[in-house]
C-alpha cells in the first residue's frame, strides 16, 4: 500500500507554481518546476503529518481518484508510522507490544516518525498485525 495525497500545481506570475494539498490543510509550498514542486511538497507533506502525529491528531486518510492532482508521497519515516496506524487501527498499542513480546514503549516508538525502526521491528510488527512488509525504491 502506497501512501500518496494529492496536490494541485496553480502556475504562478512570473514563473513556477503553488502547491496545496487537498487532505492536508496548511500544507502549502511553491515550487519553479513540477520536480522542484514534487520534492517541496514531500517535505511540507512530512512535516506536516510528523506535527499532527506528535500531537496525537488524526491524520486523513489521502483522497483517491481527484482529478488534475499530482500524487505526493510523505518521507518513508512518515509513511511508516501512517501504515502501522492503519493496520493497526483500533487495537490497543498494547495489544501489540504484547503480540511482538516487547515494551509498549518500544511500541510506540514504530509511531514515532522522528523513531526510525529497523526493518526486523517493521517487519515484526507487520506480521502481528496481519500484513506483509514490502519494500520498493522509487
Amino acid at each position: 500500500m502506497n501512501i500518496l495525497y494529492p496536490a494541485f500545481f496553480e502556475p504562478q506570475e512570473p514563473s513556477g507554481f503553488f502547491v496545496r494539498f487537498v487532505d492536508i490543510e496548511n500544507a502549502i509550498t511553491q515550487g519553479e518546476t513540477i520536480e522542484e514542486c514534487k520534492f517541496n511538497g514531500a517535505e511540507v507533506l512530512s512535516l506536516m503529518i510528523e506535527d499532527r502525529l506528535e500531537r496525537g491528531e488524526t491524520v486523513p486518510p489521502p483522497s483517491q481518484n481527484i482529478e488534475g492532482a499530482h500524487y505526493i508521497a510523505p518521507g518513508p519515516a512518515v509513511q511508516s508510522c501512517l501504515l502501522l496506524r492503519m493496520a493497526r487501527g483500533d487495537r490497543p498499542l498494547s495489544d501489540l507490544a504484547r503480540a511482538m513480546e516487547t515494551s509498549w514503549a518500544a511500541a510506540q516508538r514504530l509511531e514515532n516518525p522522528r523513531h526510525w525502526p529497523s526493518l526486523k521491528q517493521l517487519d515484526k510488527a507487520a506480521k502481528v498485525l496481519g500484513k506483509r512488509l514490502v519494500l520498493s525504491l522509487e
